[in-house]
């Protein structure tokens, strides 16, 4: 049986502290759907208040849109769910007032420390989850409403929150800091593989040659989604960013360039360190004759250019003719070796941030559980 420590007791939503009760999300929260506006609606001209159709709106490329209407308004703050869609079940809070797209809904808190909700609900995520239903996922204000929430008191919510947001504000200072050095090592890209700046002792000039002189570009061989298995060694790179899935074999050795060859993210290249199965979107220049992690370095700071040889309309795709003729202009084999050992240490080094980041998003999500289930009480 479950231990129950003393002054404690057995929740619907755990083992939490004898005087904290469980609640429902509508005890707590007004849950506002948004609507859906014709085009004629809003407008990119900056009057009225942005609209939000999900979190997707918030990037930086993404032309932000305004409309005049002022029906379900989000305050600051308050607590966004999508409901519609792909992500449906993702979170954020509301930097500013929107007007919200059907595809969102707000949950601004009555009787609740906003920041201390969001942690609540990415607590209950998996649950959640489990309430996405139909063939477009979906998600209910009913079934939302019933959601149960931990009632913390007041004073100790604004104690978990001030202790949370520290650690949001150093692993928001993390991700800035890995900006910060993808940019520096951009640059050295962009001045090292022009040849615009060159090391000590090398003055050759620089030779074009096609990818397909000096290497065999192999495509992978598709596998059927029943041939994955869950937990095996071995990734399947396909046409996306991240694998498709991982299986108990392997067809390509470590260290190798892929290059996407079908898909939203065909073009995409990757420089895959352990051993894989190369699926059937994905490009391998195999027997490279030349220094390879410069290859690859070179590849991808003309990605762009690598995608631009995308064709069809329905499922994009890279013909293996076009990425063969891929031109790359080679130094002689020890500056490349040059190039890439400093490269290398660049990557190593946003790599190693990338790991801190990691380690503090876990610290965090530890201390989460332990502080919103009244394993660890503040004091007040």
């Amino acid at each position: 049986m479950e231990s129950i420590p003393e002054g404690y007791k057995k929740t619907k939503a755990g083992i939490i502290p004898i005087e904290w009760e469980v609640v429902k999300l509508k005890d707590i929260a007004i849950l506002t759907p948004g609507q859906h506006l014709l085009k004629s609606d809003y407008n990119s001209n900056g009057i009225g208040v942005p609209y939000l159709t999900g979190p997707s709106d918030l990037e930086d490329e993404v032309e932000t849109k305004y409309t005049t209407s002022m029906q379900n308004i989000c305050k600051k703050n308050d607590i966004l769910i999508t409901i519609k869609g792909s992500g449906c079940g993702s979170l954020f809070i509301a930097n500013q007032k929107y007007c919200l797209g059907r595809q969102l809904m707000a949950i601004s808190p009555k009787t609740f420390t906003s920041k201390v909700l969001y942690y609540m609900l990415l607590q209950n995520i998996s649950h959640i989850n489990n309430l996405v239903s139909g063939l477009i996922p979906q998600l209910t204000k009913k079934d939302l409403s019933e959601i149960p929430i931990v009632n913390i008191p007041m004073p100790e919510q604004e104690k978990i929150a001030k202790i949370l947001t520290t650690w949001d504000t150093a692993i928001n200072k993390q991700k800035e800091l890995i900006q910060v050095k993808k940019q520096l090592k951009k640059g050295l890209m962009q001045k090292l593989l022009s040849g615009e700046v060159r090391f000590d002792g090398f003055s050759d000039e620089w030779i074009s040659q096609k990818l397909s002189s000096i290497s065999k570009v192999k495509k992978g061989k598709q596998l059927n989604k029943i041939d994955l298995i869950e937990n095996a060694k071995y990734p399947v790179i396909n046409g996306g960013i991240e694998p498709s899935g991982y299986t108990d074999t392997y067809n390509t050795d470590e260290n190798t360039i892929t290059i996407s060859e079908g898909g939203n993210s065909c073009g995409y290249v990757n420089y895959i360190t352990t051993k894989f199965w190369s699926g059937g979107h994905c490009y391998t220049p195999l027997d490279v004759k030349a220094n390879v992690y410069f290859i690859y370095q070179y590849l991808k700071l003309n990605e762009l250019k690598i995608m631009q040889l995308r064709v069809g309309s329905g499922l994009p795709n890279i013909q293996k003719g076009d990425i063969e003729n891929f031109k790359i202009k080679l130094p002689s084999l020890q500056e490349q070796q040059k190039i890439a050992q400093v490269l290398s240490t660049a990557d190593k080094e946003i790599e190693l941030l990338k790991n801190e980041l990691e380690s503090l998003k876990e610290q965090k999500k530890g201390l989460m559980q332990r502080l919103l289930s009244g394993e660890v009480r503040v004091k007040v």
